[in-house]
C-alpha cells in the first residue's frame, strides 16, 4: 500500500503523543475498515483484493497531510494518526475520506466494485496520560460501533464518558488536505 506497517506506526504514534503532552497539543488516531471486503475477494480473485488496497493506500496518502500518519493496520484496516486536529477536524478528515473511497468505482481489467468503509476516532484529552494502544483502542472501539450501527459512517470515543457517539458532520470541502 505504500504506508507504514504496525511496528513502525506505534513508534511514530509514542513520539506524537509525547509530542502532544509536551506541546498541549491533540493527537488523534483515526481507525478505518473495509465495509463487506470479504465480497471483494470472493466476487473477483485475490489480485483484484490486492489492488482494490492498494488503491485505498493511495486514496488514504492523498487524503493526508505532510504530518499525518498512514498505516495499514492489518488485512482491509487501515489507521491514520493526526496531530494537532479537534473533533472537527478529525470529523472532516474522515468524512472526506469515506467519500473518497464511496465515490470511486475500483476497476482493474473486467473486475469492477464500488465499495464503502467506516470509521472510528478518538483524541487525547489534555493532560490524560495515555499509552499508543489505549489510544488506538478506544478509535477501534469507535469503528466498531460505527460497523453496528450501519457503516459507512463515522463515530468518535469521547474518554469523558467513555461512550462512542456519532457526529454529523457538516459538509466537507471537496479535495482539501487539511485535516482542520
Amino acid at each position: 500500500t505504500g504506508l507504514f506497517n504496525m511496528r513502525s506506526l506505534y513508534q511514530r504514534l509514542d513520539f506524537e503523543l509525547e509530542r502532544g503532552k509536551r506541546f498541549g497539543r491533540d493527537v488523534c488516531v483515526v481507525m478505518m475498515d473495509m465495509d463487506y471486503f470479504k465480497t471483494v475477494n470472493d466476487g473477483h480473485d485475490h489480485l483484484f483484493g490486492s489492488f482494490v488496497l492498494s488503491e485505498i493506500g493511495k486514496i488514504v496518502k492523498i487524503n493526508t497531510r505532510n504530518i499525518d500518519i498512514p498505516a495499514r493496520y492489518g488485512g482491509d484496516e487501515f489507521l491514520v494518526v493526526l496531530s494537532e486536529v479537534d473533533n472537527r477536524g478529525a470529523m472532516l478528515f474522515c468524512e472526506r475520506l469515506r467519500t473518497a473511497i464511496e465515490m470511486r468505482t475500483f476497476t482493474s481489467g473486467e473486475d469492477s466494485i464500488n465499495l464503502t468503509i467506516s470509521l472510528g476516532f478518538a483524541i487525547t484529552v489534555p493532560g490524560e496520560n495515555i499509552t499508543a494502544r489505549e489510544l488506538v483502542r478506544r478509535a477501534d472501539h469507535a469503528l466498531y460501533e460505527a460497523k453496528r450501527g450501519g457503516r459507512n459512517q463515522t463515530r468518535f470515543y469521547t474518554p469523558e464518558t467513555d461512550k462512542v457517539r456519532e457526529l454529523r458532520p457538516k459538509t466537507a470541502p471537496p479535495n482539501k488536505k487539511v485535516a482542520g
